[in-house]
């Protein structure tokens, strides 16, 4: 498979599952639309796809909203396939993000320490 279809995919599938989270789509209360997905990454043969998932605030509702959107992976896979023209729908994993949550504490850190 070519790199540039699985990047094309791979961009498909971020943008259909930010798509759900925001419309509320999926009907879990843990779910937020402050969620964001930050990235997918996606086997070779696009069988697996591992979404990150970041949601600035508090580390405990970040932890349940990947578990949430764990816990639905099927109905978001089912999704995925009505609006997705693919052969097959990868399985899908949601992983937690802290990257940019990590950003803003070094950018904060960096501002400390900057003379005035």
């Amino acid at each position: 498979m070519s790199e540039v279809r699985q990047k094309r995919v791979e961009s498909l599938i971020q943008e259909q599952i930010a798509t759900l989270i925001n419309r509320k789509t999926i009907k879990d209360r843990r779910v937020q639309s402050l969620a964001v997905v930050t990235r997918v990454s996606a086997s070779r043969d696009l069988k697996y796809a591992k979404i990150y998932i970041s949601y600035y605030g508090d580390a405990v509702l970040r932890r349940e909203c990947v578990e949430a959107l764990n816990h639905a992976a099927g109905f978001v896979q089912k999704e995925l396939g009505a609006r997705l023209r693919l052969r097959f729908v990868p399985r899908l994993t949601f992983l937690e993000d802290a990257s940019i949550e990590q950003g803003f504490r070094i950018a904060q850190k960096l501002r400390e320490l900057s003379p005035e």
